[in-house]
């Protein structure tokens, strides 16, 4: 009683933040679909209602412990999975905007959020009366006739307490509370920093971190090509107040302390532990195969440029001896491809309007799926930038809400990627809550005369991060714990890498790219240099990236970080890989986001890994017909709808009727 009293007086002091106003995250919103009334939220909103969400979180697991009827897996795992509304219902907001609209104020708040949403997920997995309750269920999960869901689901929330150091003693359990706050403040730290360097960058040389490839294309300066890539390559590395270095050896020394507290011999080894690769060999020697093949092609690609930079050496324009350089990379791969294909990006922009890119990723999941699109007028946005859009079913029910964020700003941290403000699950009364799902760019923002136009890089992007937000959309689970993009990490990236493949088929093209000014559809000559040139620099691609991933895995297969200078250690892992000297890993170290602050630790790897499946898969399509209605229905119902209510491979083979051929990749990008 004394408890409930508490709690009612808090809701009363928060919502008396003003006389007439209420705080938004306590009420019903009155929106179209439900999305946030992102003009009625103010910054002092959150950290109250974040507050308030855990006191409603603890109160809800609370009952789950104290119910008195015989542990089932309704009144157990069901009851979990819906727990903690409010606080998932602020962590949404507060996280999408922390990542495309942060302002000093907001910056602060996060930390502080970060902090207590940390803590509070520690007192959750250390809870031993919790883990009672659900160790119950899985010690008879044979014996309930459960759905293959309900077992996913089982085994996913056993694990979380399991494999986070629920058996460990009282100062161990301690000890991990305390590394899992400091991992979550430091992995924002990392993500600001990086934001900080990113803007520095802007300010030194007028272009965003997301348009650096494109300026260096066309940079004919070698001089300025060479500062932009060390500024570039030095991002977190400069010895002033935004260097992550420090940060980055605080973090990995906490993942390996984390990990031998749990039995393993380092953090690759934990984390891998419930992915599709499983162990850290595995995934070293997929890598290595694959960069085997991709270092080769990129060893041509390095003689081929520099027969055109020769040229340019004999005609003037670059001084006697000069050989490829790292920043020389995309400036001569461009003249190149001009050469060999007669491929100009500058020529092809014009066919790419953001707009009717946009349209052409709609029809092709219309056509796909049976999906409809409808943008929502006046819907709420916390950026003039952002748009909405109603998503509907071919019988007209509602699939979701997505929304698209794609235009770069000083408040927005760089790159592309899919996030949901809401997940899709049933509630307990069997009502299907459907899904608010997120898109977000960086690509180049209109000007007083031209439209956003994108590079082929940038169409690529679109028709990826619209994979990732159909898997989010068309989710049909029951539970939140598997719903949508609530998979292994390593089985993630097969919608989107997947969804990629539609983007230059001539007649998808035919569809959407058509001229800026004049309306005119792509010629077939442009879309046939186009295709001509889908592998070239393959090498280039293939070896940076597989590098990247490569120096993610090293990082997470020390069992210690002590005494490790960051920069000798990279280049000593550059060199045993056989990274070759015109190449850097598509990320370095200090400006690694994705594995110090976006969950890819000891998992870049993924990319290809799922690319393995979506070549392989789309293999199919391509023998059956890129729109063959029974293989993209087979697609939806055995992978986009069932997020991780089976297991990986057994979804695959559901779809395709076999595992995957690891060669599909090689195929696909040429290698092989």
């Amino acid at each position: 009683m004394k408890r409930l009293f508490a709690i009612a007086l808090a809701i009363l002091a928060m919502t008396a933040c003003t006389k007439d106003r209420t705080n938004p995250f306590l009420t019903e919103w009155d929106t179209p679909f439900g999305i946030p009334p992102f003009g009625q939220i103010e910054e002092s909103d959150f950290i109250p209602a974040i507050q308030e969400g855990i006191r409603q979180h603890d109160a809800e697991l609370e009952a789950i412990i104290n119910n008195t009827e015989d542990p089932t897996f309704d009144n157990v795992i069901g009851a979990y999975d819906l727990s903690g509304d409010l606080l998932g219902k602020v962590s949404g907001v507060l996280f999408n905007i922390a990542e495309t609209d942060i302002t000093p104020g907001l910056e602060k708040i996060v930390e502080e959020a970060t902090t207590l949403i940390s803590e509070h997920e520690n007192d959750i997995i250390f809870n031993k009366a919790l883990f009672a309750k659900v160790e119950a269920i899985n010690n008879q999960k044979a014996s309930l006739g459960l759905s293959r869901e309900q077992e996913m689901v089982l085994d996913k929330v056993y694990r979380s307490f399991a494999d986070n150091g629920i058996a460990l003693d009282e100062a161990g359990q301690a000890r991990m509370k305390e590394i899992n706050t400091e991992l979550s403040t430091l992995s924002n730290r990392f993500g600001n920093f990086l934001l900080k360097e990113n803007n520095a960058f802007k300010a030194k040389f007028g272009i965003s971190v997301s348009e650096y490839t494109d300026a260096m294309t066309t940079e004919e300066n070698r001089a300025r090509r060479e500062e932009m890539f060390r500024a570039y390559s030095n991002r977190g590395n400069n010895g002033g107040e935004t260097d992550t270095k420090e940060i980055i050896l605080n973090i990995l020394k906490l993942k390996e302390e984390k990990a031998k507290l749990l039995g393993y011999e380092n953090p690759a080894a934990h984390i891998l532990s419930d992915k599709m690769a499983k162990t850290p060999e595995a995934v070293d020697a997929f890598l290595a195969n694959i960069f085997k093949y991709a270092v080769a092609r990129a060893k041509e690609e390095v003689v081929d440029m520099q027969k055109v930079m020769d040229e340019d050496i004999k005609a003037g324009k670059v001084e006697s001896g000069a050989t490829i350089k790292p920043w020389d990379w995309f400036y001569y791969a461009e003249k190149v491809r001009k050469a060999k294909y007669d491929l100009d990006e500058e020529i092809t922009k014009p066919y790419f309007k953001m707009e009717n890119v946009r349209e052409g990723v709609f029809n092709n999941a219309s056509r796909l799926y049976g999906l409809n699109f409808k943008k929502i007028e006046n819907a709420p946005v916390y950026n003039p930038d952002v748009e909405a859009f109603e998503v509907t079913d071919s019988d007209g029910s509602l699939i979701g809400v997505l929304t698209t964020d794609y235009f770069p700003r000083e408040s927005k941290r760089g790159g592309a990627w899919m996030n949901n403000i809401r997940e899709q699950y049933v509630t307990a009364d069997g009502k299907m809550v459907r899904p608010i799902i997120v898109n977000v760019g960086n690509f180049n923002k209109p000007t007083a005369d031209t439209p956003s136009l994108l590079s082929l890089d940038n169409v690529e992007t679109m028709f990826h991060e619209f994979g990732h937000a159909l898997h989010g959309l068309l989710s049909q689970c029951r539970y939140r714990t598997v719903s949508g993009t609530a998979v292994a990490r390593d089985f993630v990236e097969l919608p989107s890498q997947i969804n990629e493949n539609w983007a230059f088929q001539k007649e998808v093209l035919a569809g959407y790219a058509k001229h800026y000014q004049t309306g005119e559809v792509i010629p077939d000559e442009l879309v046939e240099k186009i295709i001509a040139a889908g592998n070239f620099n393959q090498g280039f691609m293939t070896t940076e990236l597989c590098a990247a991933s490569i120096l993610d895995m090293k990082w997470h297969e020390l069992s210690s970080v002590e005494g490790i200078d960051i920069e000798a250690f990279e280049k000593q892992a550059c060199e045993e890989m056989g990274l070759i000297d015109e190449i850097i890993p598509r990320y370095r170290t200090t400006y690694f986001n994705h594995i110090f602050n976006s969950g890819y630790s000891a998992g870049y790897y993924s990319y290809l890994w799922a690319e393995v499946l979506d070549k392989d898969a789309f293999e199919l399509f391509m023998q059956k017909g890129i729109f063959d209605p029974a293989t993209a229905r087979s697609f939806r119902q055995n992978i986009l709808e069932r997020g991780g209510s089976e297991e990986p491979m057994t979804l695959y083979k559901n779809f395709r009727g076999a595992e995957p051929d690891p060669d599909a990749l090689l195929r696909a990008r040429g290698l092989k």
